[in-house]
Parts: C-alpha cells; structure tokens; sequence
C-alpha cells in the first residue's frame, strides 16, 4: 500500500478508538502526517458522541495532521473528507449511485456506508473515517449498506490505500480553508437532496424547509417560508417523503 508523501501508518489489531488514539498521540506531541488503522474498534464513535458499531472486516482509519486553518474553518475538513471516500468508492463502483449527505454521510442507493468524525486537538486535526466495505450494521436508526452488498470486491489494506490518496489530495484542494469554495462546489455537485424538502433534527427540536445548498463556511442553508434563509451548523437532515415536511424519511 502506498501512502502520500511524509506520511506513516500504524496498525491495530484492536483498539478503543482511532480518533481516541490520535488524541493521545497529539497531547503527547505527535503532529502528524499520520494514519491509525484499526481491525477492530471496541468503543467507535461517531457524530454527537454516537456509538459506531465497529465489525471486523471493515475500514476504520483515523489522520491525524497538523493544521494551522483558522477555527471557523476546522469543521470543514468533513467536506474534503466525504468527497475522498466518494471518490474511492466511485473507483470500486463507477456505476453506483453514490451521494453526499449534510453534514458528513456518504450514501449509496440512499442507505448509509461512512462516517465520518473529525475532532480538534490544539493544532492537530483527527481526522476519523469508518467505511463499511464488508458488512454493515443491522437495526439502526436509519438504512445502512456496505460497498460489498453492491459488488464491491476490495480488501481494506487497499480500499486504505485509495481513500489516503484522494482525501490528501482533497485536502490540499481545501488548504486549511482557503480553497473551501472549491470544495463546496464540488461536494453539491455530489450530494443528495438540494432543492428537495427536508427536516433538519437541531437540539431535539425539527426545522422544515428546503436544503438551498451550503453557506461559506458549510452551513446547511435551509430555505423557509416568505424566502427566508436560516443556517444550520450542526444536526441531522431527514428527507422528507413527496416533498411534505410533515412525512419524514432518510
């Protein structure tokens, strides 16, 4: 497997967490570029603190790298992210219908197979990524997929391989925030629902509207009635069934 320049690998058979490791590395002093590449996961997480479940036989990575991009432009590492796992699993299936989802899914055939965590450590970012390449989850709240239930025929050392690749080159597109309009465009080029109706979860409490596309620093912007806008920077999209904010649907 090859990696990008500079840039090393560390591998567990078994670990708590990637982005837990890399954040033990960071307050120790370790500034990155470096890959942290589980087997198995005992305590993953995901966004808002969630559990990920973490089955063997899929890829579950975390870079952890130093940055020196301003705070308001560290949450949009997610973006660049997203779009390096679509492009390695658009490599494994050109012909899927692989899309982005607010604020860091990626979806085929609208079910969920990655996600992504990214998490601030002084001037290190970790950067979490768990792809479901053989499996996926059962009786979550939402449909879930893996690349090998739609053909897919890769193992993880190589799926590894593609995703550091596109996602340093995405990175290098982002340039600590500075290229962020690039990345945003190209992220709605991909993503799933601009334009549609949907509910976006905030704090427990559900705004309906319609997703009109991503603001500058990649707040969703959610159109609502009388051509208003509001931004929301953190929270869950539901889509919504035959464009009825009242009818919920992922």
């Amino acid at each position: 497997m090859k990696l990008p320049p500079g840039h090393r690998l560390v591998h567990f058979e078994r670990i708590d967490s990637t982005n837990a490791e890399a954040r033990r590395l960071a307050e120790a002093g370790e500034r990155g570029p470096l890959w942290l590449w589980a087997g198995e996961q005992i305590a993953g997480r995901g966004r808002l603190g969630r559990t990920w479940v973490s089955e063997p036989g899929n890829l579950y990575v975390t870079l952890l790298f130093s940055s020196g991009a301003p705070a308001t432009a560290m949450g949009q590492v997610g973006f660049a992210a997203a779009l390096a796992v679509h492009e390695a699993a658009a490599r494994l299936l050109p012909a899927a219908d692989i899309k982005l989802k607010w604020p860091n899914d990626v979806l085929i055939d609208s079910a969920k197979f990655c996600g992504l965590l990214a998490e601030t450590i002084g001037g290190t970012i970790a950067l979490g990524c768990g792809i479901n390449l053989a499996s996926s989850p059962s009786g979550m709240p939402y449909p879930a997929t893996s690349l090998a239930r739609h053909g897919a025929k890769a193992d993880v050392e190589t799926l590894l391989g593609m995703l550091a690749e596109a996602l340093w080159k995405w990175l290098i597109v982002w340039d600590e925030g500075r290229g962020f309009a690039a990345i945003r465009d190209a992220w709605l080029e991909r993503c799933a629902g601009l334009g549609r109706a949907i509910s976006v979860k905030v704090g427990g409490k559900q705004k309906a509207g319609a997703f009109r596309g991503l603001a500058d620093d990649g707040a969703l912007i959610l159109g609502l009635p009388g051509g208003r806008q509001s931004l929301i920077h953190a929270g869950d999209v539901l889509f919504t069934a035959d464009g009825d904010p009242g009818k919920l649907a992922r």
